[in-house]
C-alpha cells in the first residue's frame, strides 16, 4: 500500500497537542487528520475541550494522588504543610480540580512544581498561585515562562504570562524538599522532551513523576523547538529506570486514554527505553546510508513496535520523522 503524503511537521505537532491533552468530542477521540482539520487555533481548542473533559482521580500511597484529564498528569501531595501540586494542568479544569483535591483533604494549596514549561502543564499556574501556591521549577522553565514564546510546531505565539504564573523559585540541577512528612527529590534531565524537564521523586512513598520524558502506551512527542531531542529522551529514560525498583510507582506525563491506570512501573519503562533505542538505531542506519526522509519512512523502521506503540495519536511515519530529525 502506498504511503499517504505525511503531514507537515507543524501539522503533526498540532495533532499531537490536540489528542495528547485528551481532546474529545461526542463522536469520540479524533484521529490525527481530523484533529488537524478542526484545530484552527490549537491552544484555544485544547483549553475549550478541557473545560468539559472528565477528571479521573487515582489515589496512590503516601498521601499522593494523581489527577488525570487536565493536560498532563497532575500529582497532589496532601498534609499539614499544605497541598503540593506537581504540574498545573489547563485552567478551565479549575472547578473540577478544586472539587477533587478538596475531597482528599481540607489542607490549603501551598506549593506547585512544574515538570517543564509546556502550557498543558503550566496553564493553571496563575490560578494555583492565586489560591496560595508558591511555584518552583527548573531555571529553563522560568526562562520560557518569563517571556513570550513562539512554538512553530503549533503555529502559536504564547504571550508573556502574568507574573503570578511565573515560578518564583528555580534550581539548576537538583533540589530536595521536605514537606508533609515526605522527602521530594527534584532532578533536571539533560535536554529530552524539552530543555526544561525535571523528575520529581516522592522518596518515602517510592513514587517517581517523570513528566513528559515518559509517554506510556504510545510514541512520544519531542519538542525540538525548545531543545528536545531523541538522544535526550533515551538518556532521560535510562535515568528514570535507574531511579526505580520493582516496587516504584511511575507517573508518566501522559498515558493512553482508556488505560486501567494512569500510573506505570519499571518493567514498562524498560520496554519504553528498548523501543526508543531500537528505533533510533534503525533510523540512524538508514539516514547514514543516504536514505531520504521519505525513503526512511517507507523502510518502516518502527514496524516491530507499531502494534503496541503506534496505535494512537503519533503514527509510525510521524514518529520516524521526529527521530530522523534528531539523528
Amino acid at each position: 500500500m502506498p504511503l499517504r503524503t505525511p503531514l507537515s511537521r507543524r501539522g503533526f505537532c498540532t495533532c499531537c497537542a490536540v489528542v495528547a491533552t485528551a481532546f474529545a468530542t461526542n463522536r469520540g477521540w479524533l484521529k490525527p487528520d481530523e484533529a488537524y482539520a478542526e484545530s484552527r487555533n490549537i491552544v484555544d481548542t485544547i483549553r475549550d475541550a478541557a473545560a468539559t473533559m472528565p477528571l479521573q482521580v487515582h489515589k496512590l500511597r503516601g498521601n499522593v494522588t494523581v489527577l488525570e484529564g487536565s493536560g498532563g498528569n497532575i500529582a497532589v501531595l496532601t498534609g499539614d504543610d499544605g497541598k503540593l501540586f506537581v504540574d498545573a494542568g489547563i485552567t478551565p479544569t479549575r472547578p473540577r480540580i478544586l472539587e477533587a483535591v478538596n475531597s482528599l483533604s481540607r489542607d490549603p494549596i501551598k506549593h506547585l512544581i512544574n515538570t517543564h514549561w509546556h502550557f498543558d502543564h503550566t496553564d493553571g499556574n496563575q490560578w494555583l498561585n492565586e489560591e496560595g501556591a508558591a511555584i518552583l521549577a527548573h531555571e529553563n522553565t522560568h526562562k520560557h515562562l518569563l517571556t513570550a514564546q513562539r512554538v512553530e510546531d503549533w503555529d502559536y505565539n504564547f504571550p508573556s504570562p502574568p507574573l503570578a504564573a511565573v515560578p518564583t523559585e528555580v534550581f539548576a540541577s537538583e533540589k530536595r524538599l521536605s514537606l508533609n512528612r515526605s522527602t521530594l527529590d527534584l532532578k533536571h534531565y539533560s535536554p529530552a522532551h524539552t530543555d526544561s524537564d525535571i523528575s520529581v521523586r516522592f522518596a518515602e512513598a517510592d513514587i517517581l513523576h517523570c513528566g513528559d520524558t515518559y509517554w506510556n502506551g504510545f510514541y512520544p512527542f519531542i519538542d525540538y523547538s525548545t531543545g528536545g531531542n531523541i538522544d535526550g529522551m533515551i538518556r532521560a529514560t535510562e535515568q528514570n529506570i535507574a531511579a526505580t525498583s520493582g516496587e516504584t510507582i511511575v507517573i508518566p506525563g501522559h498515558n493512553m486514554p482508556g488505560q486501567a491506570s494512569a500510573v506505570s512501573n519499571k518493567d514498562e519503562l524498560i520496554g519504553y527505553r528498548d523501543m526508543l533505542v531500537s528505533i533510533r538505531e534503525k533510523v540512524t542506519t538508514l539516514k547514514r546510508s543516504g536514505r531520504s526522509l521519505d525513503e526512511t519512512i517507507a523502510a518502516k523502521p518502527t514496524e516491530q513496535f507499531d502494534a503496541k506503540w503506534g496505535q494512537f495519536l503519533i503514527t509510525p511515519a510521524l514518529f520516524t520523522r521526529l527521530v530522523y530529525e534528531g539523528v
